[in-house]
């Protein structure tokens, strides 16, 4: 099992990123502050920790299913990559696609965080590719137009 370091702000213990079930996915992130989330904007919203992932992993920051369905709230970059380089402060950018201002209190569950080991892969250059079935088909191109 690899270990995955993590430091909380001061005042923050309670911050610290858990699963609500032992077979749950993702880890859930809670807000370091209380704020207002303004329809139709982005705000970044702290989650009072850092993270050291090892090279070879990423953290994948996702929306949580509740807050989209019942308060139409979004992560701009869903997912959010965080790269095993950084150590600063973890975020989410929040989006309110509602029609009223949302509240978040300190505590609350914001977002999920997915940890995934990345496949070693190298990009090499081609004159040419293989066909397939979809061929250059995309945007919807199999679906209701």
């Amino acid at each position: 099992m690899q270990e995955i370091r993590i430091k909380v702000l001061e005042g923050c213990r309670e911050l610290f990123p858990a699963k609500a079930h032992e077979d749950d996915a993702a880890y859930d992130l809670r807000s370091r502050v209380d704020m207002m989330l303004i329809p139709g904007k982005s705000t970044l919203v702290p989650a009072g920790f850092m993270l050291e992932l090892p090279v070879g992993y990423e953290a994948q920051i996702r929306p949580r299913s509740g807050l989209a369905l019942k308060h139409s709230l979004m992560l701009t970059n869903s997912p959010g990559t965080i790269d095993a380089g950084y150590r600063g402060e973890v975020g989410v950018i929040m989006y309110n696609a509602g029609e009223k201002d949302f509240e978040i209190k300190r505590g609350d569950r914001i977002a999920q965080m997915v940890i995934a080991k990345l496949p070693e892969v190298k990009l090499v250059e081609a004159l040419e590719l293989s066909e397939s079935g979809r061929g250059t088909g995309g945007f919807g191109s199999t679906g209701k137009k």
